[in-house]
């Protein structure tokens, strides 16, 4: 970073919920925004929302014009984006680039880096809503960053100036990590709708708001506790407050 003075023209491809959150957040940091590019009216809308004044172009342009590109789209168009840029030889060496699945190394901008570009990935652990809401929750997020170890320090520091944390998740790791993600994200979706249909069942209005704490504060004590045995040996009678200790027998 210190050998670019900082300050990187960076150049965001794809106007999903990831994409325009972390340009605004790299733009909070004195980054200049050198283009987005969006293909529906609803990614345009929150393109403009979120990166005023930044132009929408197409993508060989943003790559052409950018120090760092950072390829905020679908796991499944990632591999044929950076393919298909590279059959073009658009990606240019020398240049950052960066994708956000949470899925895939490095490996996958394997022909962006023959052709001299500098390869990472960096997946921030947060449920995006698209909105200014996600900047706040950066500050409290952690990013997975894997990178060529040379490289690391660069994907550490942009997760730093974004206002995240960065852990090294190593290549061989990814899928694995994924799977994490993928179960944190899918258990915590599917219970709290499943309890909110409960309760509107029984005519609880706003379920959500009814929940809110509720969930809020299990699922803190559930992370202060990640990682501890979910009941310890020989603690199959009552809680030291007299409640029936979870994780008993027969479940």
């Amino acid at each position: 970073m210190s050998g670019r003075a900082g300050r990187l023209g960076i150049g965001i491809i794809g106007a999903g919920k990831v994409g325009p959150v972390l340009g605004a957040a790299l733009a909070g940091a004195g980054h200049a925004i050198t283009g987005i590019s969006a293909v529906s009216d609803e990614s345009r809308d929150r393109a403009e929302a979120m990166l005023p004044q930044v132009p929408v172009l197409d993508i060989p342009s943003i790559v052409e014009r950018s120090e760092l590109v950072l390829i905020a789209v679908p796991d499944s168009e990632l591999e044929s984006l950076v393919a298909g840029l590279a059959a073009t030889s658009t990606w240019q060496p020398g240049q950052l680039v960066v994708h956000t699945a949470a899925a895939f190394g490095v490996a996958v901008l394997a022909p962006a880096q023959a052709l001299g570009a500098i390869p990472l990935a960096i997946h921030p652990a947060m449920d995006f809503t698209g909105t200014s809401i996600d900047i706040s929750r950066l500050a409290e997020s952690w990013f997975a960053v894997t990178a060529p170890a040379p490289v690391q320090p660069i994907g550490q520091a942009l997760v730093v100036e974004m206002g995240g944390e960065p852990v090294i998740v190593a290549e061989t790791d990814r899928a694995a990590y994924a799977e994490a993600i993928d179960i944190a994200t899918a258990f915590s979706r599917s219970i709290v709708a499943q309890a909110a249909g409960l309760l509107s069942g029984i005519g609880v209005e706003h379920p959500g708001g009814f929940l809110s704490s509720l969930v809020r504060s299990s699922v803190d004590n559930a992370l202060q506790d990640a990682g501890r045995p979910l009941v310890e040996p020989g603690a199959f009678g009552l809680d030291d407050d007299g409640a029936t200790p979870t994780g008993t027998i027969g479940e």
